[in-house]
């Protein structure tokens, strides 16, 4: 039996694995290296943080993306937008580098045995783990605005659907949203013959600054500090303190995941889109509807004066919606008993990442409501991986691996069919 197993090998999963191993821990992680990175995001697209706020964890600060970027004799600057495939190439040098072997399987359930948990792969039989951490990643939470769920999947789909859009050449494409996601669809449609039109409730399209230099008069600092999640005290505070926002009220907690950082385009991105993409703001959509091969939406102006649009196909950025229910690899049972945040769908954490149940510890996503909205960008995994696997620690009751575990290279299974059982 493992100590831990990381299902989800993306920059939280690598941090936490990379972690729990420096711990002593024997730890196995389960995914596809930077899966969300290499298969849901187009070719052509930019990291909107900044490489210095955009490593992943390791112990010691080591595996840096300044530290990949030097392997290859290059930089990574400030101020200059990073290629998202430069970015998953880091990942990847990360894995082999900090990381325990990432064995890419599909884990299909996460069930409660004994005192621990019994993970389910569709390669194998099951593992035995003492304790698991959920770092999924946002794929399973990938929102769809109600009005789109009836239509044929030709008609529609999601942003994060797509690796390379060259195939909308020559079509009219309706883009919903008003955040990076839809601001840079919309400009790569339009760079590759595509007739993009941006839909947004929004009345007005919000577009970040250029960053301040790093080297600063001391009074200018003090104003507006430097986060890795922007400038600005507010960042500043959502990025450095997550800590102090799980202490806040659950309906304050809820609220500020909801709305802080809110959708807005990179300073880069703004000249590439302005004249060259049409948008309707303050547009709500009301309906969809498949007419042969076009897709008929009809919107409510400003002014709630009807307007219809049709297109050839319309994607959807619109963002991920956090909720255990949709978290369909974890037992239902396990599931439904969670404590949740305040009225929402996502599980109540303690300071150490665990849930009420214990041994079951959550990364990413699910956790922006306990601990803020750096849980939802890359930032978040330096803070979130250190707590986590001291929480782990706590949980066994130990800082050595227990004798016989090897990490990755144990293969210790559960008996198919086991059943399942459940801690009193």
């Amino acid at each position: 039996m493992d100590d831990l197993v990381v299902v989800g090998a993306g920059p939280y999963g690598l941090s936490i694995a990379a972690h729990a191993a420096g711990a002593g821990l024997g730890v196995r992680l389960l995914g596809r290296p930077m899966a969300s990175w290499r298969d849901h995001m187009p070719g052509g697209m930019y990291l909107k943080s900044e490489p210095w706020s955009s490593n992943l964890s390791a112990p010691g600060g080591r595996h840096t993306l300044a530290d990949y970027r030097a392997t290859l004799g290059l930089t990574a600057e400030h101020g200059t937008p990073l290629p998202i495939g430069t970015f998953s190439a880091y990942g990847m040098w990360f894995a082999r580098a900090a990381a325990p072997a990432v064995e890419e399987v599909t884990v299909t359930e996460v069930t409660p045995h004994g005192d621990g948990f019994r993970v389910h792969t569709a390669e194998g039989p099951p593992l035995l783990a003492r304790t698991v951490a959920l770092a999924v990643g946002v794929m399973p939470f990938v929102h769809h605005p109600r009005a789109l769920r009836g239509l044929p999947p030709g008609h529609v789909s999601h942003s994060s659907g797509h690796r390379d859009l060259t195939r909308f050449a020559g079509q009219d494409v309706v883009v919903l949203g008003a955040g990076q996601a839809a601001l840079e669809t919309a400009v790569l449609l339009a760079e590759r013959g595509a007739r993009p039109l941006l839909v947004a409730r929004r009345p007005r399209l919000n577009w970040n600054g250029p960053p301040q230099p790093l080297d600063r008069p001391l009074l200018r600092a003090l104003r507006a500090p430097h986060s890795g999640l922007g400038t600005g005290w507010r960042s500043w505070a959502w990025s450095e303190l997550p800590w102090a926002v799980r202490r806040l009220p659950a309906p304050t907690r809820e609220r500020i995941a909801a709305t802080a950082l809110g959708p807005a385009g990179a300073w880069w991105l703004r000249e590439r889109f302005e004249g060259r993409v049409p948008a309707l703001l303050g547009h709500r959509l009301l309906r969809a509807a498949a007419v042969g091969d076009r897709t008929r939406l009809e919107l409510a102006g400003p002014a709630w004066e009807a307007v219809v649009v049709e297109a050839g196909h319309v994607i959807a950025a619109t963002g991920f919606s956090p909720d255990l229910a949709r978290l369909d690899l974890l037992d239902a049972g396990l599931r439904a008993s969670l404590a949740t945040v305040g009225g929402g769908g996502t599980p109540e954490l303690g300071a150490g990442f665990e849930s009420s149940w214990p041994g079951l510890f959550f990364a990413g996503l699910l956790s922006a409501p306990s601990f803020g909205p750096s849980m939802r960008f890359v930032h978040g995994a330096g803070f979130t991986a250190g707590r986590l696997v001291k929480g782990v620690l706590g949980r066994l009751g130990t800082r050595r691996a227990r004798p016989g575990s090897t990490g990755a290279a144990r293969t210790d299974r559960a008996p198919a069919g086991h059943p399942k059982t459940y801690p009193r």
